[in-house]
């Protein structure tokens, strides 16, 4: 036991230095940020324009290019981030500057302006690559002198990552749609911000540790950040005698080519939405006067050669035949990489549009107190739980890191008074009756032909809710017919006045004041668009509802993960542990499944109506199934195939691979629109059900040949 930590390892708390669990906590709240801006993100930015909560109505298209950049940039800036921290700044010090930069990134997502939107996105990139690699190095650190405990300190490091994902997804979502986008945005950066201020008065329990390096070390090989990888090595007996390999000029100008053809192309979407593509036309490829290759896929094409051919086969081919072998299987496992992060990312873009505009999320009388009981079990068991971990931190620490402990516990208050609120709200929700006017009109196809009952063979007739623009246009010949509905409002109300509403995401949501001066300010500001506020006649309560958030969804990978993560972890340790290759095939095939699952689902669907939310909820199951599959594989193959000094430059290609998938991901995600309404959703989910399986299969056919370009190594 190194003797420069000795108050790390006096503190303990289950059996873990106290420190262990100041990271839990601030990654937690790191990754309660992240996600509770992320779920946000496309969801706001395709929200109608006027409405009770409005967003600024981006077509899915340009929502899903941005989010495209900015998942594409999270996975490049750690690379550049995690040098500056081994050679300059120190992990500690690279934690509070990431969390700092991404504090002000939120905040300026809370504005809620265009300036805004794009300077915070800038900054969580930012952010987000000086924070992300040093976690992890600083664990690695750590415990350095206690490898027999690691694998249990990662376990339970994760697990914060998932509580905050889980609450920070579930609160800044609900918080965002019930009240309003910037509450949801800037309660990730009051997070963000409590988090900085735990870890940064938490710097007595750490002593030397993620300190910056001095003047002597700073000429030394800096390999701590990747000791995390390097620990999983395989045996140095397997490992054949590595020669040197250092970069060559032709190296480096290639690596400097790679960056910008990437940085183009990544940012190339954000501006072309903007009017100022950076990627000119005379990049595409035309065949009288037609495009057969555009400007941006041409582009990125030559990027990648680029990338390929003169950098990664040039520098593997300088590696004896073992290494080369083991060097070249990493890059296959990178390429089917792509295809899975491809998919499962949908996750955070067109799975946010199809639980927003074509999931029936509001339930009422047994199917909503059975939801609500669910969701009760699912809030308050992991906060429970983890604030039971904040005891036992405090008992711990509390006389070394008392003002650290006192914002932890300042955190855990505000998160247990947002779940009560939500809690609160949710059981005192009323369902209504409403009487109102619909204007009813011919349903008609895509042909413009009338709809017929395929059962009865009755004509299909359309009815949108009378607004009051409305009633000023209508005449004798039009159509009109007074119906009963039910609005939910958790507002008492009294029941025979006539009040105000509106007509949106499928349910009638009522108009206060104030809500009644927002919207008409909305129009004011868009001349073009009309009022969707609509005179109702109130009636008696028709019993208990609650409308399930869009962000709520997001949820269940998390709950998921925290349930079957053990029982995979037994399964790797058994005898029946599969290949890498085995493993990779089933993550993509498992999660491919889950796509079909939503395909079956969304059959024969159309505009305006709505499938059950168990499709949902069995996608994300299969989904998480798939990402327990594959997320053995990943980056420990990466250090057990890797030489040490190849080892950086491989991560950082690996992490190519997943920004890629990341950003195919927001690019295809952007595309649900358009394929539904010329092919079907059924369509959209079916490529990413086909495409992932086959890859699957192939990777597993591939198997024999992967036993033999990795030389023995498991």
């Amino acid at each position: 036991m190194s003797t420069q930590k000795p108050a790390f390892f006096q503190s303990q708390v289950l059996g873990h230095p106290s420190g262990l669990f100041v990271l839990f906590f601030t990654e937690m709240w790191e990754r309660f940020s992240f996600y509770g801006m992320r779920v946000l993100l496309i969801n706001f930015l395709t929200m109608a324009v006027i409405g009770v909560n409005p967003g600024w109505e981006w077509s899915a298209e340009n929502a899903g290019t941005l989010f495209a950049t900015y998942a594409g940039l999270l996975y490049l800036t750690p690379i550049l981030g995690g040098m500056i921290a081994d050679k300059f700044l120190g992990y500690r010090n690279a934690v509070a500057v990431g969390a700092l930069i991404m504090t002000l990134g939120h905040a300026l997502m809370a504005i809620e302006t265009e300036a805004s939107l794009y300077g915070g996105l800038a900054l969580l990139v930012i952010g987000t690559g000086f924070f992300k690699p040093t976690m992890t190095s600083i664990i690695s650190e750590m415990y350095k002198d206690l490898p027999e405990k690691k694998d249990g300190a990662y376990t339970i490091f994760y697990m914060g990552v998932n509580a905050g994902a889980f609450f920070g997804m579930m609160l800044c979502g609900y918080l965002a749609e019930k009240i309003g986008w910037s509450w949801g945005f800037g309660l990730a950066g009051i997070f963000m911000m409590l988090g900085l201020l735990q870890f940064w008065f938490s710097k007595p329990l750490f002593g030397e540790i993620g300190s910056a390096p001095k003047k002597e070390e700073k000429s030394k090989p800096q390999t701590s950040q990747l000791d995390t990888l390097e620990d999983i090595s395989s045996d140095d007996e397997k490992q054949p005698k590595e020669t040197l390999n250092p970069f060559t000029t032709f190296d480096k100008v290639f690596t400097v080519l790679s960056v910008i053809f990437g940085l183009v192309f990544l940012l190339h979407g954000p501006f072309a939405i903007n009017g100022v593509p950076l990627i000119p036309d005379f990049f595409g490829i035309y065949s009288d006067g037609e495009e057969i290759l555009s400007p941006k896929i041409t582009f990125i094409l030559i990027g990648l050669v680029v990338f390929f051919f003169p950098l990664i086969i040039s520098r593997i081919s300088r590696y004896e035949r073992v290494i080369r072998h083991r060097m070249i299987t990493v890059v296959i496992f990178a390429f089917f990489t792509i295809f899975f992060w491809m998919s499962f990312e949908q996750g955070a873009s067109s799975l946010v549009i199809f639980a927003r505009d074509f999931t029936d999320r509001i339930l009422e009388g047994s199917a909503a107190t059975t939801f609500l009981v669910i969701d009760l079990l699912l809030t308050f068991t992991p906060l429970i739980i983890i604030t039971w971990v904040l005891i036992k931190l405090w008992g711990a620490s509390a006389k070394i890191i008392r003002l650290s402990n006192i914002i932890l516990v300042v955190c855990f208050m505000g998160i247990w008074g947002l779940a009560i609120w939500k809690t609160n709200r949710d059981l005192n929700t009323k369902s209504y009756e409403l009487t109102v006017a619909m204007h009813v009109t011919p349903d008609l196809d895509k042909d413009g032909k009338q709809k017929v009952d395929k059962k009865t063979g009755e004509l299909l007739f359309a009815k949108t809710p009378v607004t009051v623009a409305m009633e000023k246009t209508l005449t004798d010949s039009d159509s009109v017919e007074i119906v009963t509905k039910t609005i939910g409002e958790y507002k008492e109300l009294i029941p025979g006045n006539e009040i105000l509403a509106t007509f949106e995401l499928g349910a009638f949501r009522y108009v206060d004041e104030v809500k009644e001066g927002m919207i008409l300010k909305q129009i004011e500001q868009h001349p073009g668009k009309s009022s969707p506020i609509i005179k109702a006649t109130l009636g008696e309560v028709a019993g208990n509802e609650v409308e399930i958030t869009t962000s709520w969804f997001s949820i269940l990978n998390s709950f998921f993960i925290i349930a079957f993560a053990s029982l995979f972890s037994k399964w790797w340790e058994s005898k029946y542990n599969p290949s890498a290759a085995v493993k990779y095939g089933l993550g993509l095939i498992v999660m491919a499944l889950g796509f079909g699952i939503l395909a079956i689902g969304a059959n024969g669907l159309e505009e305006g109506m709505r499938v059950s939310l168990v499709w949902l909820v069995f996608a994300y199951l299969f989904h998480t199934l798939g990402e327990l599959c594959l997320s053995p594989v990943g980056l420990s193959y990466v250090s057990k195939l890797v030489p040490a000094r190849m080892i950086g430059f491989m991560f950082g290609m690996w992490y190519l691979a997943i920004a890629i998938g990341n950003y195919a991901a927001g690019y295809l995600g952007g595309k649900i629109e358009t394929i539904q309404e010329q092919y079907s959703m059924s369509t959209f989910f079916l490529i990413f059900t086909i495409i992932p399986i086959f890859m699957g299969i192939v990777i597993i056919l591939l198997n024999p040949m992967f036993k033999r370009l990795m030389h023995g190594v498991r």
